[in-house]
């Protein structure tokens, strides 16, 4: 089992690593759309913060040896399932065709006052140094 952390995501907000790698899989905690240099959530809306987030979530899967096209199971949070439409547009654009399992849940408050969080688990590739600890 290996902890993952990229400076490249925004740094765990308490007691808990941005991705564990265990048995050929990345488990990436929750990713909101906070901005990694000043640790602040995004200005602009829930689609500005869905963008942030999955930046952050593709650095975090990138430092596990992963990518969003190896993503197997997504959890998606929102705080008002009225954004669903939009937010679910953008989804379907960053995953470029690709289709995980998905569950998507409204939460009455997230980490921060986000909008939106997500978290994934995915297949590491092989030749990654993450997968070979």
């Amino acid at each position: 089992m290996q902890q993952v952390a990229t400076e490249l995501a925004a740094k765990a907000a308490g007691p808990y690593s941005q991705a564990i790698v265990h048995g050929g899989l990345a488990y990436v905690s929750g990713c909101i759309g906070v901005c990694p240099e000043k640790m602040a959530l995004v200005e602009g809306g829930v689609l500005a913060q869905v963008s942030m987030a999955f930046a952050n979530m593709e650095a975090v899967l990138k430092a596990s040896g992963s990518s969003l096209s190896n993503v197997i199971k997504t959890t998606v949070y929102m705080t008002k399932m009225s954004d669903f439409a939009e937010v679910n547009a953008l989804y379907a654009e960053k995953f470029n065709g690709h289709k995980p399992a998905r569950s998507c849940l409204a939460a009455a408050e997230l980490p921060k006052g986000a909008l939106f969080e997500i978290d994934c688990i995915a297949v590491v590739n092989d030749s990654s140094p993450a997968a070979s600890k």
